[in-house]
């Protein structure tokens, strides 16, 4: 049985936000340690394929604004779908959850505080102060983290991390790798709760 399901996110990403609790449910549900592994997302588009939103067709920009409607409705979170702060840099309140997780501890309130700045509360989350914030929010000591968020060490992470989910073939964010199957987008959370419930062998491309 699994005992471990790589969580592979980038703070500005809106779907990461819708499914971060949902994705923590099913964990918890299933008794699976979540590692949290935040990834350059530009390094997983250029691999895949992918551009940014704003470099989208427009009829794919329009259809991505309807999507995140229906997945704040279904999941029961309110969204801002033009938030005055992204395109956002979250390098470092992503890396600050390197730098919580390398203490043995759980980012995974915190990280909502940082998706729902984005995504609810317009607030730069670029911005050291308002990641501090978020840091001394949800118990954490806010000079420590993030200084070591900052560290060479949690760099080689975030860039080891992005490595590690280009090639688990991971094409975007949020995606999620249970042993070695790779699940992208906040859609197939239900598909990984079925796969720990059945426990069926994973699937190979």
């Amino acid at each position: 049985m699994a005992t471990q399901l790589d969580y592979y996110f980038f703070g500005a990403s809106p779907f990461t936000y819708l499914g971060h609790q949902a994705v923590r449910d099913v964990a918890s549900k299933h008794g699976v340690k979540l590692a949290y592994k935040p990834v350059n997302l530009f390094a997983l588009w250029e691999e895949s394929g992918a551009v940014p939103p704003g470099q989208r067709p427009p009829v794919r920009q329009r259809y991505r604004l309807l999507e995140l409607q229906r997945v704040a409705e279904m999941r029961g979170l309110p969204i801002n779908l033009k938030p005055k702060f992204f395109p956002a840099d979250t390098t470092l309140a992503d890396s600050c959850a390197i730098a919580i997780s390398a203490r043995d501890e759980d980012p995974g309130d915190y990280l909502g505080l940082i998706f729902k700045g984005v995504w609810v509360d317009e607030a730069n989350m670029a911005d050291e102060a308002e990641v501090a914030d978020r840091l001394a929010a949800s118990g954490f000591d806010p000079d420590t983290i993030i200084n070591a968020a900052k560290s060479d060490e949690t760099a080689a992470v975030r860039n080891a991390n992005s490595a590690d989910a280009i090639k688990q073939d991971a094409v975007g964010v949020p995606a999620y790798v249970l042993n070695g199957e790779v699940f992208w987008g906040q859609d197939r959370i239900e598909f990984i709760d079925h796969a720990l419930t059945s426990g069926r062998p994973p699937y190979t491309a």
